[in-house]
């Protein structure tokens, strides 16, 4: 395989933006689809879950590989809902360029802002394609200017779009100073710039040019020669700009029409980075935790790999995985650090939305599937167990709302504890706790449809029907003042004796992530053969909080001492004093609650603006920005979770249908002592 010839992309996009109808264009286009799917009617090849044919929506990041003009693409369309936002970001993680499609109406929204974040933080240059520009009251211009006053950004239109009578039929290519015009069979055709637009697509092509020789010698000295530039100079400038982040090149289109989406292709070959673009990747010996030399997609390099999605089926896991180093052969035994087991699948498969075909291998740079994963997890790495790495793994948000459920009769309670178990080992922002003495389980997620969409799948995938509890904030108790204690176990178990012995101090320290176990001056006197035990149990039993059963979150859980007993000492021993110290330093530590904040973006016309602001008032919540645009408000704010269920019933009923919300999490905030009772968490 020509690395120099492989792009790994994702489409990306707020809801309704029309991402996956632009996927679906690109298989039509590229041969891999004969028809073109559609959202609305549930025919999309990507949205192959039935709960995303029945919303119409992306639930969960599908993958495929399509061919064009001699180049292979991995292409990954993610999720545009809020709920889902974990979706896009295990993949930007292991994605070497994006595509960010905008609604030309719209213009940058909420969920573009996410997944803007989500895509600097991962280091992902991106192209822009304004879609929908055949919608009425579409501005393409406009809404490409909004990825500067919304974004920060740098945003620079390589086309020029062609109306003629108001109808969107093409595009010019500035670059090439051609005008490519669109029919209803989706052919192209090139053309003369139409004479009314030549002046204005003139003084756009001026303007790239000037931006793209900022950086660019030869191109500025064309420039100051007064010469026309080459295409080739005007492409590689484009390209080098867009790799550093500092531009984002934008283009234009109506993906339903089929209009825009060829040269869509050719801008992704030519300004998105390729996996030998990209850097070396970094991680660390796992024993060690000492740095090694950076990976790069070096087809004869010692295996690396990361596990970035899982997905379980009712016949079957698959684990997606990026290969960093070397080559990946089916059968091939993989070392997981984390897990210190090894890992053997037994096939390595090239996937398609629900369905693949099989390879024999695969090398640096590409993505692929395997099946038969036991022991892995999202984010973890899969390597050579000779020349062991671990890459940094991923983080995730935490879930915000819960829910109780329970089994209709005895004989589904295994059942229901496989099926949430493979729910959970898929999807890393779904938790399930079980609570033994009432037979229930707890599950969390980062929303109400994301809760009710894994019911649904229950239902639909693993034939179980539950009997389900109201929608509850997920809460967290959070370390505000330490504590220490103590524990020593020194019994008989089966006849011999078992001995271990734990010391542990908690480190209050700001934060929402669950206490991170650290081994301070003391731990040296557990033998680091009994340590994975010790921290398995510490986080096991800081899963409960001491005051309301919620996760512990907030502060370090330190191991500071210990003892051993030479000939009697047990792991089981060590684990069981680690959960003891634990609990008696948790006695004497100070612990608050802390609920969810969301931020709202509201979009509603005018007339109901105040009486939504009004609203939201009741509602506890903090409006920091009402922003006019056109007929439109724009109310942007921060509101407990607690009082926004249901909220998507109250604001239609507000606006006359007529108003949209997005919410996302924003952290979560002190409930204060007096709050408790009034909720019910504590009784006078």
């Amino acid at each position: 395989m020509d690395l120099a010839r492989l792009r790994n992309l994702g489409i990306a996009a707020h809801i309704d933006a029309g991402k996956t109808t632009v996927t679906e264009r690109i298989l039509n286009l590229c041969g891999v689809e004969r028809r073109v799917g559609r959202v609305d009617e549930g025919t999309a090849t990507m949205d192959w879950m039935a709960e995303e044919r029945e919303r119409g929506i992306t639930i969960t990041a599908a993958a495929t590989r399509v061919r064009w003009a001699d180049h292979d693409l991995n292409v990954i369309d993610t999720p545009g809902h809020v709920d889902f936002t974990v979706e896009v970001e295990r993949c930007m993680r292991v994605l070497d360029g994006a595509v960010l499609v905008l609604d030309a109406v719209a213009g940058v929204q909420a969920q573009s802002e996410t997944v803007w974040r989500q895509m600097a933080r991962h280091g992902v240059p991106c192209i822009a394609f304004v879609n929908k520009c055949d919608k009425t009251g579409a501005d393409p211009l406009a809404a490409a200017e909004t990825l500067a006053t919304r974004l920060g950004a740098r945003p620079l239109p390589i086309q020029y779009p062609i109306f003629e009578d108001g109808v969107f039929t093409g595009v010019v290519d500035l670059v090439s100073r051609k005008a490519l015009f669109f029919h209803a069979d989706g052919s192209l055709r090139d053309g003369e710039v139409p004479a009314g637009l030549w002046d204005e697509a003139e003084v756009l092509r001026a303007e790239m040019v000037d931006t793209l020789a900022e950086e660019d010698e030869e191109l500025l000295g064309a420039v100051l020669d007064d010469l026309e530039p080459e295409v080739a100079t005007l492409q590689s400038a484009l390209r080098a700009r867009t790799l550093t982040g500092e531009l984002v090149p934008v283009l234009f289109g109506a993906a339903l029409r089929g209009i825009g989406i060829q040269p869509l292709l050719d801008a992704i070959l030519t300004a998105l980075p390729s996996p030998l673009d990209r850097p070396p990747v970094v991680g660390h010996d796992p024993i060690t935790g000492a740095e090694l030399p950076p990976r790069g997609p070096d087809p004869g390099g010692s295996l690396t790999t990361l596990a970035f999605k899982l997905h379980a089926g009712a016949h079957g896991d698959l684990t997606f995985v990026r290969i960093y180093a070397g080559t990946l052969k089916s059968g091939m035994k993989l070392w997981n650090p984390r897990s210190r087991r090894m890992e053997r699948p037994p096939t390595l498969r090239r996937i398609h939305a629900d369905h693949g075909v099989d390879l024999d291998e695969a090398v640096a740079g590409d993505i692929v599937a395997l099946t038969g994963c036991k022991q892995t997890v999202t984010g973890d790495t899969l390597c050579d167990r000779a020349e062991p790495i671990a890459l940094e793994p991923l983080t995730f948000p935490e879930p915000v709302v819960a829910l109780v459920v329970e089994p209709v009769s005895a004989d589904d309670r295994d059942k229901l504890r496989v099926a949430l178990d493979r729910l959970a080992h898929e999807d890393p922002s779904f938790r399930v706790r079980e609570n033994t003495n009432t037979g229930q389980w707890t599950i969390e997620g980062m929303g109400e449809l994301h809760l009710e969409v894994q019911l649904h799948r229950l239902e639909q995938e693993f034939r179980l029907t539950p009997r389900v509890g109201q929608p509850r904030v997920s809460y967290r108790e959070s370390l505000v003042g330490g504590g220490r204690g103590a524990a020593e176990v020194d019994r008989t178990m089966g006849g011999s004796r078992i001995f271990g012995s734990v010391e542990v101090e908690l480190v209050p320290e700001p934060g929402e992530q669950a206490p991170a176990i650290v081994w301070a001056e003391g731990g040296e006197r557990i033998p680091p053969e009994f340590r994975p035990a010790v921290e398995e149990a510490l986080a096991t039993e800081s899963g409960s909080g001491p005051r309301f059963g919620f996760p512990l979150v907030g502060g370090q859980i330190r191991v500071v001492g210990g003892g051993s007993s030479e000939g009697a000492d047990a792991e089981a021993a060590f684990a069981q004093a680690a959960t003891q110290a634990l609990r008696i330093a948790l006695e004497s530590a100070e612990i608050a609650l802390l609920e969810p904040q969301m931020t709202f973006e509201i979009e509603s016309p005018e007339e109901f603006s105040s009486g939504i602001i009004a609203d939201l008032g009741s509602r506890r919540a903090e409006v920091s920005e009402v922003r006019a645009e056109g007929p439109k408000r724009i109310l942007v704010g921060t509101v407990p979770l607690l009082e926004m269920f249901g909220y998507a019933t109250a604001v239609r009923s507000l606006s006359q249908g007529r108003a949209d919300h997005v919410l996302k999490p924003a952290g979560y905030t002190r409930v204060p002592e007096a709050e408790l009772e009034v909720r019910g968490l504590i009784w006078s």
